[in-house]
């Protein structure tokens, strides 16, 4: 009775499925993202935030988001912390421009707001709209980037020197592990293993305590903890960076979140066979949850939660319904009895993981015409600023204000969106507020 109650209510059967390739697909999809429990706890602890609760919440809202994306969209897409953004947070927000912990969430938590505002009133498609491919793809080219530098950096192969960035010859137990971290993640790849990903970080850590790099924390036994939830100020980022660069800060990660979920929603979709004419059945349902995952993710302490392209793995098991997603889902709630590990898993564990998804969303740069001026050299720019400034601000907006600005020298102004001229005029505004401050 219970199955054939899941099977009416997901179109399990109508869509050329079972339960029980269902049930296995959301396995599948769980294990290829599981890393993000302990990759989320590593980056984000860097702000000051307990890894414990952080791997927790992440568990938390990833599993209560996956759900709601199987019942209300009744899509095989999976959510959890968004790796990019995430850094952004830790690296950038904070480390970089000087908000608390509490103040980053808390423009997390306004992008969230303003995405499932734009959701609800129709407007998210027209947004995406306005913005060129080669600019799309260009976010995020640089924002892995972003994510492979901080992985090199955080597992010893890279450190400042001086004025200067320059690689470390991995001499050091720490960095050495790092590299074998690497070379697992590698293998495990190119033999197209599931689960690359958790197994390497297993695997590497395993490395780490053998080598004498990390010892074993004394309260291992630590009880889960979900001291991030709630902890959130909407105020600081106003206070910290003055109204502009505050709103210009949260725009630039809420397009973030509006590129990477299409982009997946529409390549999962695609690979189950559930598009017809071109278009995704409940796209507005889908783009609801998702967008209310950035919201949670804030306010819970734990970063943007979006749609995982990982979710094509269990599709490639089978999966077609939300069925899939609400399998994952409750694997992640299970899984927060695990948090306490992330005490375990170092840095030099995480950074493998890193650089290969860095790597991977790098491959986007073949959508990109660098022979093209107006294409090339904005994408370039949003591309490089990215990784150096520590900052997805400062790279998108170089790159709105110089697509903008060549189409005006080109005399081919008339093309440019009326969106993109509010962008950039903003953008121009942002770069010269200190000028501007001086003399007004």
């Amino acid at each position: 009775m219970a199955q054939a109650g899941l099977d009416n209510y997901f179109k399990v059967s109508e869509r050329g499925s079972s339960v029980g390739t269902e049930v296995r697909a959301g396995v599948t999809t769980f294990l290829v993202m599981a890393y993000i429990l302990f990759v989320n706890a590593d980056i984000l602890s860097a702000t000051g935030l307990d890894p414990v609760a952080v791997a927790a919440g992440t568990a938390l809202v990833a599993g209560i988001l996956s759900i709601a994306m199987g019942v209300i969209a009744n899509h095989p897409i999976a959510l959890a912390a968004g790796l990019g953004i995430n850094a952004a947070v830790a690296f950038g927000l904070v480390l970089t421009d000087g908000l608390t912990a509490e103040g980053a969430m808390g423009v997390i938590l306004w992008e969230g707001i303003l995405v499932t505002i734009l959701v609800v009133l129709g407007l998210r498609e027209a947004v995406m709209a306005a913005i060129p491919d080669s600019l799309k793809y260009s976010i995020g080219v640089g924002i892995g980037l972003f994510i492979l530098f901080i992985g090199l950096v955080n597992g010893g192969l890279v450190r400042q020197g001086g004025a200067i960035v320059e690689f470390v010859f991995p001499n050091s137990y720490a960095a050495g592990t790092t590299l074998v971290g690497v070379l697992i993640a590698l293998v495990l790849m190119a033999r197209k293993v599931k689960g690359a990903m958790i197994i390497t970080i297993i695997l590497t850590t395993i490395v780490a305590l053998i080598l004498n790099v990390i010892d074993l924390p004394s309260n291992l036994s630590a009880s889960v903890s979900f001291s991030t939830i709630g902890a959130v100020d909407m105020g600081n980022v106003f206070a910290e960076m003055g109204a502009l660069a505050a709103i210009l800060t949260i725009f630039t990660f809420m397009l973030t979140d509006f590129f990477d979920t299409m982009g997946t929603a529409t390549a999962v979709s695609e690979q189950a066979g559930l598009t017809k004419d071109g278009k995704i059945p409940k796209l507005r349902e889908l783009l609801l949850v998702d967008s209310l995952g950035a919201a949670l993710g804030g306010l819970c302490g734990v970063s943007s939660n979006t749609s995982y392209i990982e979710s094509s793995a269990g599709v490639a098991e089978g999966g077609r319904t939300g069925l899939t997603s609400v399998v994952t889902g409750v694997l992640f709630l299970v899984a927060i009895i695990l948090s306490p590990l992330a005490l375990l898993v170092p840095s030099q564990a995480t950074a493998p993981v890193l650089i290969l998804i860095g790597f991977l969303m790098v491959g986007l740069l073949k959508h990109i015409d660098f022979t093209d001026l107006e294409e090339g050299l904005p994408a370039l720019l949003a591309v490089i600023l990215m990784p150096l400034t520590y900052s997805i601000t400062v790279g998108i907006a170089a790159g709105f204000l110089t697509h903008t600005l060549i189409k005006i020298v080109k005399g081919k102004a008339a093309q440019v969106h009326v969106l993109m001229w509010i962008v950039s005029a903003a953008c121009l505004v942002y770069f010269l507020q200190d000028w501007l401050g001086a003399y007004l």
